[in-house]
């Protein structure tokens, strides 16, 4: 589905005009619309990864992520490097309590627990003691559906979804009516299911690991 499918779409189901659902007003019932199921579903479109380099003695990270395009880090490990040679070593999510109360003693070593210190920077524990490198797997927020960007990953493999979750959004801009808001609140629900499904199951199972049959030829 297109921009233009969208935006039309959107208009006929609520019988809306373009004076009343102005361009302007259609893209952001998209962008929520594509942020909300961004945030739900962990699809294939949004993994990301960054390098960061961490500084002997230092506890604070600057991030190599470009922070407008970042929904949130979902996991940090060091790899391997030219000082490090070890195998990957999760680094575990922790708040900035923990963080601080850990570091209070000053003591250092292969870092074990990361938080947000603000957008641009993470603090880890204990304070690194090498200068290590760092790998963060994190939530990318993509291109969204635009005028100019005129199909996405969701407009093309998720296009009901974005469709109800953008009547929802245009109903709610209407002030209802209520029973419309369920009714497509309730079709995307159905929708992202199906897509939930596809993208955390079977998207990425081992087939060879998790039981796929087999067909033996005969003969």
């Amino acid at each position: 589905m297109t921009y233009a499918e969208l935006t039309a779409k959107i208009r006929n189901y609520t019988e809306v005009d373009s004076n009343v659902f102005t361009q302007s007003i259609i893209d952001g019932f998209i962008l929520d619309a594509e942020y909300r199921i961004l945030r739900e579903v962990d699809s294939d479109n949004n993994r990301a990864y960054a390098i960061a380099s961490i500084v002997a003695g230092q506890a604070y990270v600057s991030t190599p992520i470009v922070t407008d395009q970042t929904l949130i880090i979902r996991e940090a490990q060091i790899i391997p490097s030219a000082v490090y040679t070890g195998p990957n070593a999760v680094v575990e999510y922790r708040d900035t309590g923990f963080i601080n109360e850990y570091n209070a003693s000053n003591a250092t070593g292969l870092p074990k627990y990361f938080s947000y210190w603000d957008e641009d920077t993470i603090v880890v524990a204990p304070i690194p003691d090498l200068t290590y490198t760092m790998q963060l797997n994190y939530i990318l927020k993509p291109t969204g559906l635009s005028s100019s960007n005129t199909t996405s990953y969701l407009s093309n493999q998720f296009p009901t979804g974005l469709l109800y979750a953008g009547l929802v959004e245009a109903y709610g801009f209407l002030k209802g009516p209520a029973d419309m808001i369920q009714f497509y609140e309730q079709k995307y629900q159905t929708a992202l299911q199906g897509f939930s499904i596809e993208q955390m199951g079977r998207r990425r199972r081992d087939e060879f690991q998790e039981g796929s049959p087999s067909i033996q030829k005969q003969g």
